[in-house]
């Protein structure tokens, strides 16, 4: 639908109400009084070129592969064609492009026509039928040798207008269709200008060409998968030899507390597993102290049972636990305190209800 002003009053959307264009708008406007119309341009010129674009790529395709159209979508940044066949080659797409480009090159003038709805030649134009609440003339949109369309929509009144279309290619569509995804007119341009500043500002960051920009990248992912193989063995390592200090005092507190930036859960699980839980409560964390992390309660089945949920609370996040374990996500780390502070009251007291 168009936007633009009524007066200086934006207005919002436009629906259709039987033959009546019904104009949604931010406040109320003075009946009987004379009021401008202000349209936004740019809005309507984008329509009218993704539009007329659909209805030549929709010719085209029917003409050169008997592909028919059973439905389209005029999407915000691309379009997208319904087309009736389960798939469409690479081949056919580049020939699509080539012959609709050729046409917008060849300058095919675009006419408007009302018919009355009784007019035999209405049965020769190319439809999907009227609406049942269709009221008044049936308006045909010719693209000249082309095609001939029943539609109530805006569009250009020559083919050179489009500029140019470009097919991005197809995607899965519903059972034996294919989804064909266009861009028309200026919404090529921007693309274009879009892919430009990515690769402008890849340049910048890979210090290469734009021809080696992929290369680059995929040698980068092998750097960070290897970092964080090398990362992922240390962080074992060091959570072995955590658990192994504890295990070598000679006298072993019955309350085990460890905070960590960098981990995970398998981290915290290994020291669990190494110390073992049956006589020591166990409360790991990981991350960053400020943000979220990670938490793990262990120890005897019936002491996490009771504290788990509790733990959770305190830190503002959710567990779930079996078999002397509780762990889960939390949003308060900086509580990490109050849980000690739980942790040691309880086994001071030595009681499950604590």
């Amino acid at each position: 639908d168009d936007r633009g002003l009524i007066g200086d009053v934006p207005v919002l959307r436009v629906t259709r109400r039987g033959p009546e264009a019904v104009h949604f708008v931010q406040e109320a406007l003075e009946p009987g009084a004379e009021v401008l119309l202000s349209l936004d341009w740019d809005r309507r010129f984008d329509h009218m070129q993704q539009h007329s674009g659909q209805h030549l790529i929709t010719a085209i395709a029917e003409h050169m592969f008997g592909f028919k159209t059973t439905s389209w979508e005029l999407g915000r940044q691309r379009s997208v064609i319904e087309l009736d066949t389960p798939s469409m080659t690479a081949e056919q797409i580049e020939a699509l492009e080539r012959s609709v480009n050729e046409k917008i090159r060849e300058r095919v003038p675009v006419v408007v026509r009302e018919l009355a709805a009784d007019d035999p030649e209405i049965e020769r134009v190319r439809s999907r039928g009227l609406p049942d609440d269709h009221a008044g003339p049936v308006r045909v949109v010719d693209i000249e040798g082309i095609d001939s369309n029943m539609c109530c929509g805006t569009h250009v009144s020559n083919l050179s207008d489009l500029q140019v279309i470009k097919l991005l290619g197809t995607e899965k569509g519903k059972k034996n269709k294919t989804n064909l995804v266009f861009l028309a007119g200026n919404r090529v341009l921007k693309s274009i200008e879009q892919s430009h500043s990515t690769e402008k500002a890849l340049t910048s960051l890979l210090k290469n060409g734009p021809g080696e920009h992929i290369e680059a990248v995929k040698r980068l992912q092998s750097s960070v998968k290897l970092l964080q193989k090398n990362n992922l063995n240390l962080l074992r390592d060091i959570a072995v030899l955590i658990a192994r200090d504890f295990k070598s005092k000679p006298v072993q507190s019955q309350l085990f507390v460890l905070h960590r930036k960098e981990g995970d859960s398998e981290f915290m699980n290994i020291i669990a597993n190494e110390i073992g839980s049956e006589e020591t409560l166990l409360f790991l964390t990981v991350g960053d102290e400020k943000e979220a992390g990670l938490f793990l309660l262990a120890g005897p089945v019936e002491a996490v049972e009771n504290l788990g949920p509790r733990v959770a609370e305190l830190l503002g996040g959710k567990g779930a636990g079996k078999r002397g374990r509780f762990q889960g996500k939390a949003t308060k780390m900086s509580q990490r305190g109050e849980v000690q502070a739980l942790l040691q009251e309880f086994i001071s007291r030595g009681s499950p209800e604590a």
